[in-house]
């Protein structure tokens, strides 16, 4: 059966952010992921998912100014040493957190560096983020995402993924399948994920349009989730969604996999 984790940067926004783990585990999840932890301290966190006996499932690499507009700075050739102290930074919080999935957002290219320039950048970045997560037992991630949320963003279909992977040539580079992405990009979401298997160490799940929770929109997640069983998927899959009218009101869909009434 498919297990779920929730996605605590979108999921219970009523909510400080701390208070987000009890009420995740008070609807019945037994794994969290979010964006970012650097906020806060190793040890609060620790102590929120040990408080709720919840599993860290996954968090992204440090992505820059976030509110200056960066979206991730892998694409960046300027900002090598940066991209590295936060390689080093996230792997002192995925070991405290018993993390084994980290994720890379590449970000926005500027406009005046060269698209050579750019996927070679990439490539670099990666390479080195994955031999320094292996150490550690942290397989680093790197997620498509639709150009129309995030315009300019570099990385938007699977396959480019793929391609980027195969260069960087390591064992610790994977592919994380945002179904609610690949829907806005190409869809072929079932085709996609069987072809692309063995690449894939992450799922999430936003409905479209809206992308709020599964059932809302036109993708059909009784289907999707029904062939992530049957292709034996074992891996959590992430629900990166916006409630649309409160999250734990909004869980009706997940009731059979939370083990709510």
């Amino acid at each position: 059966m498919p297990k779920f984790c929730a996605n605590l940067t979108m999921l219970y926004g009523e909510h400080q952010f701390l208070d987000r783990f009890g009420a995740a585990a008070r609807d019945g999840f037994a794994a969290v992921e979010y964006m970012f932890p650097y906020q806060f301290p190793k040890e609060q966190l620790v102590g929120a998912l040990k408080a709720h006996r919840l599993t860290q499932v996954l968090h992204n690499l440090p992505a820059g100014d976030w509110d200056g507009g960066d979206r991730g700075i892998a694409v960046q050739p300027d900002r090598k040493d940066e991209f590295r102290e936060g390689v080093a930074r996230a792997v002192e919080y995925a070991t405290a957190l018993a993390c084994h999935n980290v994720n890379c957002l590449v970000g926005i290219p500027r406009a005046d560096d060269s698209s050579d320039v750019v996927r070679h950048t990439v490539v670099e970045n990666l390479r080195y983020a994955a031999a320094v997560l292996k150490k550690v037992d942290v397989k680093l991630l790197i997620e498509p995402v639709n150009d129309k949320d995030i315009p300019g963003f570099w990385l938007t279909r699977a396959d480019q993924a793929v391609s980027v992977i195969e260069e960087v040539g390591s064992d610790n580079l994977f592919l994380q399948y945002d179904i609610y992405h690949q829907a806005r990009m190409d869809g072929e979401l079932t085709a996609t994920f069987r072809r692309l298997r063995d690449r894939i160490a992450h799922v999430q799940v936003a409905d479209n349009p809206g992308r709020n929770e599964p059932g809302t929109g036109e993708i059909n997640y009784r289907f999707i989730f029904d062939m992530l069983d049957r292709e034996g998927y074992a891996g959590w899959i992430g629900c990166e969604y916006r409630p649309a009218a409160g999250t734990s009101a909004g869980l009706g869909w997940a009731a059979a996999y939370l083990g709510r009434k």
